[in-house]
């Protein structure tokens, strides 16, 4: 595990799970700048170890984040700096490089601004029922900026996520789940459990085949249903000729669980 002092990103890996941690809990996790690169970092350093098959995102303490340290952050955004190095991931899914493998998010307490932005461009959302999610961009006298004009009206359709990038008011679990922007809802404390219980099934799949549908769902939302469908057939059969599809046969022969290697 990575210094885990305050105000820097927590990384630990467990098997081929990688949890990264959004620790600042005295200021309810607010992201300055350096944990912003920080955070792009861990992504990347995700992406690129072969041994790593599924990510979970969560806060140290009581809350998700509370959203951007808007005195740090602000000047250089304006200024038009960006926080993702060359060839780095980006958290929000937005710039440059992309993630091809799966991260699941475990959300608590608040989620704000930001956060909602960084859960949405997770895979799958896991919320503590007392999760309080809030888009004020608009209250401030700006718009999300990371996403949320894009992701919430995929995941809620578009009255939904109307409803509250246009008024700023607060979605509680209940509701973001009625809605469609997380896909569970746990006591609080236990959404990490929960979300640890999930990338451990996601990570004992083959990885190749994991990848491969994240790939095929991505091109349907950003290119549309023609492009995914012509891709469909060529992508699956370079997996058919993988050591994971013969092992994946082999394993439903003999009625156990495939042993795969990501090859």
């Amino acid at each position: 595990m990575s210094d885990p002092k305050e105000g820097t990103i927590s990384r630990e890996v467990r098997g081929h799970i990688f949890m990264i941690g959004i620790n600042r809990p005295a200021k309810r996790n607010a992201f300055n700048w350096s944990m912003l690169m920080e955070l792009s970092a861990a992504y990347t350093e995700y992406e690129q170890n072969p041994d790593l098959r599924c990510a979970v995102l969560y806060g140290h303490g009581d809350h998700f984040t509370s959203g951007l340290d808007l005195a740090d952050v602000a000047p250089r955004v304006k200024s038009g700096q960006s926080f993702i190095q060359k060839d780095a991931i980006d958290p929000w899914a937005l710039y440059g490089r992309a993630r091809t493998k799966p991260l699941i998010c475990a959300v608590r307490g608040y989620c704000m601004t930001v956060g909602i932005e960084l859960s949405l461009a997770a895979d799958i959302i896991v919320a503590a029922s007392d999760s309080r999610f809030l888009q004020i961009e608009i209250k401030r006298g700006i718009y999300p900026f990371g996403g949320a004009t894009i992701r919430m009206v995929q995941a809620a359709g578009w009255g939904n996520a109307m409803r509250y990038l246009l008024t700023g008011d607060e979605i509680n679990a209940a509701e973001a789940y009625r809605i469609g922007l997380v896909q569970e809802v746990t006591e609080p404390g236990k959404e990490l459990t929960r979300a640890l219980e999930i990338a451990e099934t996601v990570s004992l799949q083959a990885p190749l085949g994991v990848q491969a549908t994240l790939a095929s769902a991505r091109i349907a939302i950003n290119k549309g249903f023609d492009a995914a469908a012509a891709d469909l057939v060529p992508r699956v059969t370079k997996l058919m000729d993988s050591d994971d599809a013969r092992e994946g046969l082999q394993a439903m022969l003999e009625k156990r669980q495939g042993r795969f290697t990501g090859k």
